[in-house]
């Protein structure tokens, strides 16, 4: 619980100490993600009115708060919008999580006339959060109040209690108890049997974090909201609660296998919000749509590889419709990010290359980068199959564009001792220490032999004991946890191993893939991890880590069962 929030599949709740960017809390808290991450509701145990010391133990079904006695606390997500508690022995204080009301922050608390339930309206989050007693009784302190003070129930009962806590809009029905506690808990245990089992029912003893992987996932997903128009997987129910558009396509890799739509909803979620020029959003959430930055076009490279994992054929409809998207998001790298004269894209930042703070971008922030010009070969090359695959006469044009890139690239960006890149506007060599140069390596099947051996032998020297470090951690510029500085990160090992993979270097894939594996078993799923150690850097529950590890297992048990 310190590391991964307890939620399920839909619901945009979710109960963690994780309340803010960094920020854990002593206690569990009801944290909503609507309009932002807001912690709503501190949840504590208590004994005639003092805090007591638990044990909070959690499974996919059910959080369990346990004292010294044996008696308990117990918590299950009945719906998505609703959370169900249960106690015996202990008391549960729900308290505003927040310290004051004022006109336009923190949460009003009063009770209902009609239902006699509780409510606290939160304008953070714009939502009301009604608390009913099914059983025991509910104490209130400070209904009403405005201001700075306390605002909580607390729950107690000497045969126990029990009551809901539902996240409601302006009015709902009165709350109705339909299932047993018990029966709430074995529903959502079989809800996620079933997924796991529809994405990794490939898994193996070899494989033994598939399950937490697959949760991982399954409790960041959240129901069409907003400006999220279908289910979605956020990278995070912690702070990095958004879908970036690249972060997405690795969600839909790896829950392909068994779910086809939910993983084709993953791949279209930011096309969904493509503007005029083509462009994608930078990031997509409830409240949001940003376009400050783009990300890097791997989306020609992801549908390949979506298309292998899918259990059908796409139709031609979905075909089309992909083809139109992806055609326009091209179209903006060629259209909006080539300068006149020049045949190769460029990034206006590290944020949009998704690498933020590489050291590729010391020199010159705005730089034509071998990674983006590789992308887009690869990209450029998929839209010319689909055109042929569709019959559409822009197959010659996509042909065209992919070989002015590619000669380019070669050309302008490589001498023999590999890849680098320049600023756009003043010519510069960039630093070329990060193994963001080294993403070329994913075009590795068509590169000239000796170019995928330089990239390959360099990879090499970025391997630890862990996998593919970003900087090398002998570099004078790395960083233990500099993000993008040294850190080990699930996209960019996903990226190498396949380049390494697609090239002959299957030795080193193999490698890659192990010691990643390796490292998720150890340290879980972090946003990233410290090269040298292994631990687990910032979120700690990110999607894109646990994806890439369902994907690296997945393909590890195929190849070696075939």
């Amino acid at each position: 619980m310190r590391d991964v929030p307890f939620s399920r599949r839909g619901s945009w709740l979710d109960i963690s100490p994780v309340i803010g960017l960094h920020r854990r809390a002593e206690d569990l808290h009801l944290v909503t993600h609507l309009n932002g991450m807001h912690a709503i509701l501190r949840l504590v145990p208590t004994r005639e009115g003092r805090r007591i010391e638990t044990t909070i133990n959690a499974d996919p079904s059910v959080l369990v708060w346990e004292s010294g006695d044996g008696s308990s606390i117990r918590a299950a997500f009945e719906s998505t919008t609703t959370v169900r508690f249960t106690g015996d022995g202990v008391d549960l204080t729900l308290a505003d999580a927040v310290d004051e009301l004022t006109p336009f922050t923190g949460t009003y608390f009063f009770q209902d006339p009609i239902d006699r339930a509780y409510v606290f309206t939160s304008y953070e989050s714009g939502r009301r959060y009604r608390v009913t007693s099914l059983k025991g009784k509910l104490a209130p302190d400070g209904s009403e109040a405005l201001g700075a003070g306390t605002r909580s129930l607390t729950a107690s009962g000497t045969q126990g209690w029990e009551l809901a806590v539902e996240e409601i809009g302006a009015a709902h029905p009165p709350y109705v108890s339909l299932e047993p506690f018990a029966d709430v808990v074995k529903r959502v245990a079989s809800d996620f049997t079933a997924y796991v089992d529809a994405i990794a029912a490939w898994r193996t003893e070899a494989t033994p974090a598939v399950e937490r992987a697959a949760y991982v996932l399954w409790s960041a997903t959240v129901e069409p909201a907003g400006f999220l128009l279908r289910e979605s997987i956020l990278m995070s129910k912690h702070w990095m609660d958004k879908v970036w558009s690249w972060d997405h396509a690795f969600n839909a890799l790896a829950v392909a296998p068994g779910l086809a739509e939910h993983a084709l909803d993953q791949f279209l979620t930011p096309f969904d919000h493509q503007d005029l020029s083509g462009a994608m959003p930078d990031s997509v959430t409830h409240s949001e749509v940003l376009y400050n930055f783009v990300k890097p076009p791997i989306h020609g490279w992801a549908l390949t590889r979506l298309r292998e994992r899918l259990p059908r054929e796409l139709t031609i409809d979905e075909l089309s419709d992909i083809y139109e998207r992806l055609s326009k998001w091209t179209r903006f790298w060629l259209d909006y990010r080539i300068i006149p004269g020049h045949d190769l894209p460029y990034y206006q930042h590290g944020n949009d290359s998704g690498w933020d703070n590489s050291t590729t971008f010391d020199t010159d922030r705005v730089i034509e980068a071998p990674d983006l010009a590789a992308f887009l070969v690869i990209q450029l090359g998929v839209l010319a199959s689909l055109a042929e695959e569709l019959g559409s006469d822009e197959q010659q044009r996509w042909d065209r564009e992919r070989g002015r890139v590619w000669d380019a690239l070669l050309r302008h960006l490589r001498d023999d001792e590999g890849f680098f890149a320049v600023g756009a506007l003043s010519g510069r060599i960039s630093k070329r220490t990060s193994l963001l140069n080294l993403l070329p390596i994913l075009a590795a099947d068509v590169l000239p032999t000796n170019v995928a051996a330089t990239l390959a032998k360099a990879i090499e020297g970025h391997l630890t004991a862990w996998g593919p470090a970003t900087q090398r951690p002998d570099d004078p510029d790395y960083q233990t946890d500099g993000y993008w500085r040294g850190p080990i990160w699930a996209p960019s090992t996903m990226i190498i191993e396949e380049g390494l993979r697609r090239g002959g270097y299957v030795a080193l894939a193999d490698t890659v893939s192990a010691r990643f594996r390796a490292l998720c078993e150890a340290s879980g799923f972090a946003e990233n991890f410290d090269a040298v150690t292994g631990e687990g850097l910032r979120d700690r529950a990110y999607t894109w880590t646990a994806s890439v590890y369902l994907v690296f297992a997945h393909d590890t048990t195929v190849r070696e069962s075939s």
